[in-house]
């Protein structure tokens, strides 16, 4: 016995349609099919940074069916994701466009109704949505320390300072991968001390250029006045 499919309009979720969209069907189904499955909140982050001109038109509907689910079946937004979601063609329009010779081209503008339909998240796809959120949650802070880090280590690099910025990793990856207080205080502390020999050393050095500059004898030759020469004089 062949297996009976389930009707588009029997299908269980609640759903938001838009009907004569001015845009091809097909070119509806390739954006649909990049959402289909997804939970909502990515769905709509691959629809925002799609760029093809349905992905407006749809994240609207995507937008619509979460508004419905929310306000009508009292679901959670974040609990949801898309079911299911298909685009029927709709009539065409004909217009003419005139060509050589006094003929005319037929000019289809096509149009196809959106359907997007969202239900609430199955158990196993509940529990990756969790576990990948609490792994992409971080401590405050502990982001901008990472940054400070591994901006004194790429100056530390630019130095010529591989030994201790070698040092300062290992030491990090002895106390577990995260630098403490007193690590970033102690780097903080060095990297001011470079600077402050490095201002000192150049400060010497042009201390000593302006010295030699100053002790060195003139010997530019003064230069003769013809006018008081004797031989001109006679």
């Amino acid at each position: 016995m062949a297996a009976v499919a389930t009707k588009t309009n029997e299908r269980p979720g609640t759903r938001a349609q838009m009907r004569y969209a001015r845009f091809s069907a097909s070119k509806a189904r390739a954006v649909l099919d990049l959402i289909r499955g997804l939970p909502v909140n990515e769905a709509a982050e691959v629809l925002q940074f799609t760029e093809r001109g349905p992905s407006v038109v749809i994240a609207k509907v995507l937008a619509s069916a979460i508004a419905n689910a929310e306000h009508n079946d009292e679901l959670d937004g974040d609990t949801l994701y898309v079911s299911a979601c298909y685009a029927d063609e709709g009539p065409t329009l004909k217009r003419w466009r005139p060509r050589a010779r006094g003929r005319a081209t037929r000019i289809r503008k096509r149009t196809c109704h959106i359907t997007i339909i969202v239900s609430p998240m199955p158990d196993e796809m509940a529990a990756r949505v969790e576990a990948r959120q609490a792994a992409s949650a971080t401590v405050p802070g502990r982001r901008s320390r990472r940054a400070q880090e591994s901006r004194r280590a790429r100056v530390a690099r630019s130095r010529g300072e591989a030994g201790t910025v070698d040092a300062e990793e290992a030491a990090e990856t002895e106390a577990g991968g995260e630098p403490t207080d007193e690590m970033v205080e102690e780097a903080e502390e060095a990297a001011a001390e470079e600077i402050e020999a490095e201002e000192a050393a150049a400060e010497a050095a042009e201390v000593e250029a302006e010295e030699s500059a100053a002790e060195e004898p003139d010997t530019t030759e003064p230069a003769e006045n013809d006018e008081d020469s004797p031989e001109e004089s006679k």
